[in-house]
């Protein structure tokens, strides 16, 4: 099938007969790009049918993996191998070649977006009862990166219900309708994604940028953001069908831009906040009649990633420096406490939970071999927790006694540990499979079952009791990596990312 679809580009003039293949060295790498790339990804590297081809959008492919995907192609996509049309130098010439930043920033304005905008099956067009039978608020969404599908998972049974296609890279984790029925997905080259889990159909998509960190539902789930890296905006939706509503240059007084780091819905504001990358600045953004109305704060440095308390009266953010974090008043947006915590926390992936009598809020760490535990009332760390690596995903459940934290990063990335709420102790470290990145636990809506990732291509979800911790079966997966319940994510479990 493969050889025949490469035949008939051949035919069509879209590749290079395999007999120039002594000759490429002779041709320009820009050339060689729109002879053999530009058709599925775009003349200026921006995508189309394929990703977009720019550094910022390939950071998680490195460039032996990039030479391989051209050479060998990529398994269950429509990207071709081209060993036997391209010779080693001009392979790695294109490998080099789509690493680089372009000689002209790109534009992706109001035209750019409109242009983009897909509606396969509009708001109101499909059946408002589920095609299956399960318990829709006890659905899981698994994201297997290894080949761009997502698997949706019966909570109850654990058994997969399907599996579709996403577009490429999905960050920054789906985000629900407040009634569960609809799933948003954003990708790094900037497709949203609005998939109606009822009928299993793509409902309507739009690019929102280049270079996208990820989404957020508002609490009425009538409007979408998106915060993008390129170009430097914040972009709203209206949630039905994706409809373009407002482009908001992300500037300060002085006109200098920033990237954003992320943004997040704070349901009890009625609002969504936005961290920036480039500028000491937290935005809260509402909206009201479809306009948006951004709120600045300033902060004293400049802050990676957040958390929030329960009722969204504080921000708790990472200082880039890595070694300490702020807190921040939503209210009078002062910054009224420091935390020491040294290594770069991945406060995204924070939890919290009720500990003789206080919230306290745990977080794993980029750099270090530790958990942090951080008393909510005081702002005190009141425990480091040594651990037998640096952390990515941490995760828990109100109705479960314990917390699980991954070992994402060095040797032991393998283990997984399970740390007891009451006493702030590791009772258990698993090693699932030995040699193999074990991450991100989700529990189900009721605290009693909980998902670990095996990362691998060969890989699974493994099923485990949350009370005695054993193991109950694997499903093979392809390099699964989040898991997303429905219940948790509209309510805002305290044991899962929001």
């Amino acid at each position: 099938m493969q050889q025949t679809l490469k035949t008939l580009m051949l035919t069509a003039g879209l590749l290079a007969s395999p007999l120039t293949n002594a000759n490429t060295s002779e041709q320009t790498t820009e050339a060689l790009y729109q002879q053999h790339c530009a058709s599925c990804h775009g003349s200026d590297r921006l995508g189309g049918m394929g990703p977009a081809l720019l550094p910022d959008n390939l950071s998680r492919l490195k460039k032996d993996q990039a030479e391989d995907a051209i050479r060998n192609g990529r398994p269950a996509t429509q990207m071709l191998g081209f060993a036997d049309v391209l010779n080693e130098e001009s392979i790695t010439a294109l490998a080099e070649y789509i690493y680089q930043p372009p000689e002209q920033e790109p534009v992706w304005g109001k035209s750019e977006i409109a242009a983009s905008h897909l509606l396969p099956h509009p708001a109101g067009s499909l059946p408002d009862k589920p095609a299956y039978e399960a318990d829709m608020m006890n659905l899981f969404l698994v994201v297997e990166i290894g080949d761009h599908h997502v698997t949706l998972l019966d909570g109850d049974s654990m058994e997969p219900i399907h599996r579709f296609a996403s577009r490429y890279a999905l960050h920054g984790g789906p985000k629900y309708s407040p009634d569960g029925r609809y799933v948003y997905f954003g990708s790094r080259d900037g497709w949203i994604t609005k998939y109606d889990l009822y009928n299993l159909k793509v409902v309507a998509e739009i690019r929102a940028g280049i270079n996208m960190r990820n989404i957020a539902v508002s609490a009425d789930g009538g409007h979408i953001m998106a915060a993008n890296y390129l170009p430097h905006t914040l972009v709203l939706f209206d949630a039905d069908n994706l409809d373009l509503l407002e482009i908001i240059p992300v500037e300060n007084d002085a006109k200098e831009s920033s990237r954003v780091s992320a943004v997040y819905a704070a349901p009890p504001r009625n609002s969504f906040i936005a961290a920036l990358k480039d500028i000491p600045e937290a935005w809260e953004i509402t909206v009201e009649n479809d306009k948006a109305k951004v709120r600045r704060m300033q902060t004293d440095t400049w802050l990676d990633d957040f958390f929030f308390d329960p009722g969204y009266q504080h921000l708790i953010g990472a200082a880039r420096d890595g070694k300490h974090g702020l807190v921040i008043n939503m209210d009078t947006g002062k910054t009224t406490a420091d935390l020491p915590l040294p290594g770069m926390p991945h406060l995204g992936s924070g939890i919290t939970w009720d500990y003789q009598g206080t919230r306290v809020m745990a977080t794993p760490h980029f750099r270090s071999s530790a958990v942090s535990i951080i008393d909510m009332d005081t702002w005190k760390v009141i425990k480091t927790l040594e651990t037998a690596g640096p952390g990515f995903f941490m995760r828990s459940h109100e109705n479960s006694r314990y917390a699980w934290v991954d070992v994402f990063f060095g040797p032991n990335k393998d283990k997984v540990h399970v740390i007891d709420k009451q006493t702030l102790e590791i009772v258990k470290t698993l090693q699932p499979a030995p040699g193999k990145v074990a991450a991100h636990v989700e529990f189900d809506r009721y605290g009693k079952k909980l998902l670990l990732s095996i990362w691998d291509e060969d890989g699974a979800v493994i099923v485990y009791d949350a009370e005695t911790l054993e193991e109950e079966k694997r499903i093979p997966m392809n390099k699964p990596s989040g898991k997303y319940n429905v219940w948790n994510k509209i309510n805002y479990e305290e044991g899962t990312s929001h």
